[in-house]
């Protein structure tokens, strides 16, 4: 029988066994923003380079944020080479492997096999985040083996793990409308005890980025949509 339990957060007091978020890592795992590789689902309304523009923004505003956040170390693993945007203080990794996957398993593997401590992995596709978000979910990996953020997608944004396991991913089939939900039962399956996150919305359509700028009106995310003149 599988000894799996879930709490959501902001549920309330998590008895023993919770520990302070600086001691476990955020990675965070984002493509290189260059025009005509990133947010292509974006184009129309948007040109390749607004489109760009706009992964550019969010990617820095989810960076900034982390950055904020009292975490045992920041990770960036990059598809890709580094620019401006990347704030000091993060430790750079290159993705490995070829389908999402086996890029997210390597991600968490990399990070854990150079830092042995619980691990919290995100993308670059939810500017909204905030660093509150981010302390609890790094803090629920003391009393949780695994923390999930669903996405209003299917999918999810947020997947946190205190021991990482390269079989908790691969094979799980990414970017369709099932995946939070085959996510989940491969970290039910495995006898994990799970917290959930609250459901944010992952950027991935122009309807997206309209109701994620409307939520940080005062974000670079917001002032790149502005920048393109998009009604």
């Amino acid at each position: 029988m599988s000894r799996a339990r879930a709490a959501r957060y902001g549920a309330g007091p998590l008895g023993p066994g919770r520990m302070g978020p600086s001691e476990a890592q955020i990675v965070v795992i984002a493509k290189e923003p260059v025009p005509g590789r990133v947010k292509t689902r974006l184009t129309p309304p948007f040109t390749p380079c607004e489109a760009a523009a706009l992964a550019a923004a969010a990617l820095e505003d989810t960076l900034r944020t982390v950055s904020r956040v009292p975490a045992a170390r920041r990770v960036l693993a990059l598809d890709g080479t580094a620019g401006a945007w990347l704030p000091e203080g993060f430790t750079l990794l290159p993705q490995r492997g070829s389908g999402l996957d086996e890029r997210l398993a390597a991600a968490f593997d990399d990070a854990h096999r150079l830092l042995p401590a619980p691990v919290v992995l995100i993308g670059m596709d939810t500017p909204q985040v905030t660093v509150a978000m981010l302390a609890t979910a790094l803090s629920l990996l003391g009393p949780y083996d695994a923390v999930f953020g669903p996405a209003t997608d299917g999918g999810f944004w947020l997947l946190g793990l205190r021991v990482p396991n390269p079989a908790l991913l691969l094979g799980v089939p990414m970017s369709e409308p099932t995946t939070g939900e085959i996510q989940l039962r491969r970290l039910n399956e495995a006898g994990l005890s799970i917290a959930t996150m609250p459901r944010l919305t992952d950027v991935d359509t122009p309807a997206d980025v309209f109701a994620v700028a409307a939520l940080t009106p005062r974000s670079l995310f917001a002032a790149a949509l502005a920048g393109t003149g998009t009604p």
